[in-house]
């Protein structure tokens, strides 16, 4: 939970279902007081001060279709119980790295995986909605019954209604070729260097990313890691395992011997281990980011020299491209198409450390796409104009006048906000 947007609501609804979530839009509406929701508070970026917050941790459940390959997802689901669900049926849903994260608002906001070079975003597979709107109301969304709502709910988060489950496609992968390559900071840009090479010579089944950071010194480290800068790079490859094994061969040869080892066959219900990221401990940081069209040379020195060794900072790069640049079969909002690369970095909230991150960013822009990702912005990112990077100049147009139509009164404004049009 990233505790840097903190929150002093009117009053808090533990929804356990449906109506209790009408009823909390309905009182806010009787108050004339904002409405935002939380299911895990991984993604909050927004206080929710004096307004009704609504929380969906109770809302758990999930329900498989094994013949239809989909799921049914209520509002507070973490990933973690969806991927539980589906493994059992040799499916695998279209979940982010960190499975302890809401599954209801990662998708709405886009939902860049681990399947995601292969598939697409997880809001392209979408195929119904459950939406409370700002009337106090709920009604399914599909593209047949409302194609305007349900273009703009699948990345416009929450801005149009609170969405109390969804109805999601699930893809026929048991297993990935996946984990960890971890090499000594020393090495950081020639890993990167390779890195950038080899990802312009990988199918759409493997999917990858490179984390730069400082390891605490803690028990719960790996020994080999604890207490040192770490470039750490993570392989998800979904196709054939031997053909994953050859893929990866080279990376095991950059920067000189691995501090560890973890690729390896994975049942994909162990996915949430390679990236291993932090699961409910409380932190605070002030991520930004942005979306690169290429990694050249000159990007790679630059990344090495600001977010390497010796760096206050968190960095990651992760590989686009492949079918996240494609059109999805329904239609939605979501940006950043064009992106070969995501380009992420985290803070403490230390003047010297955020002036740093800022630099850092500005002297990327010349491979930058000019876009964001919605999914990886902070608390700094609630403006109007940083929220509108995050999609086409079009379709935030066309966002902002469908706001006048489902939330004139822009009920929805506790997240990053699209405001009702002029």
């Amino acid at each position: 939970m990233n505790r840097a947007a903190e929150s002093h609501p009117a009053c808090v609804v533990a929804a356990a279902d449906e109506h209790d979530v009408i009823a909390a839009v309905r009182m806010a509406a009787e108050r004339d007081q904002a409405v935002g929701v939380m299911a895990t508070g991984h993604g909050q970026a927004v206080p929710a001060d004096g307004a009704v917050l609504v929380n969906t941790s109770r809302m758990d459940g999930v329900t498989v279709d094994p013949a239809a390959a989909t799921a049914w997802v209520e509002a507070g689901t973490r990933w973690t119980r969806v991927v539980e669900r589906a493994t059992w049926h040799g499916l695998a849903p279209l979940n982010g790295s960190s499975p302890s994260v809401g599954a209801v608002g990662y998708t709405m906001g886009g939902g860049a995986g681990l399947l995601g070079r292969r598939f697409g975003f997880a809001a392209d597979h979408v195929r119904r909605v459950r939406l409370v709107g700002a009337d106090g109301r709920s009604c399914d969304v599909t593209a047949e019954s409302d194609p305007d709502l349900f273009w703009a709910v699948r990345g416009g988060k929450d801005n149009f209604g609170l969405v109390v489950g969804m109805e999601i496609d699930l893809f026929p992968v048991s297993y990935l070729y996946g984990g960890g390559l971890y090499f000594a900071g020393e090495a950081t840009a020639e890993v990167l260097h390779g890195y950038a090479e080899w990802t312009r010579r990988v199918p759409e089944t493997m999917a990858s990313s490179v984390l730069l950071a400082h390891q605490p010194d803690l028990p719960g480290v790996p020994e080999p890691l604890r207490g040192r800068f770490v470039v750490h790079l993570r392989i998800a490859h979904s196709g054939d395992i031997a053909e994953g094994e050859r893929l990866v061969r080279p990376l095991r040869k950059l920067g000189g011997p691995l501090l560890l080892d973890t690729v390896r066959k994975m049942p994909y219900a162990e996915v949430g281990s390679i990236h291993h990221d932090p699961a409910d401990e409380p932190y605070v940081a002030y991520d930004r980011n942005v979306l690169l069209k290429e990694l050249t040379p000159e990007t790679v020195e630059l990344i090495s020299a600001l977010a390497g060794p010796g760096s206050p900072l968190v960095a990651e790069l992760r590989h686009f491209g492949g079918a996240y640049a494609r059109p999805p079969r329904v239609p939605n909002c979501v940006g950043g198409r064009d992106a070969e690369f995501s380009f992420f970095t985290g803070a403490v909230p230390d003047p010297d450390t955020l002036r740093r991150r800022d630099e850092m960013l500005d002297a990327l822009r010349p491979w930058s796409t000019g876009g964001t990702n919605l999914n990886f912005a902070g608390v700094e990112d609630s403006t109007p104009q940083r929220v509108a990077a995050a999609y086409t100049p079009a379709d935030y147009a066309r966002l902002t006048a469908l706001k006048v139509r489902y939330d004139p009164h822009n009920t929805f404004r506790i997240n990053l906000n699209i405001p009702p049009g002029e």
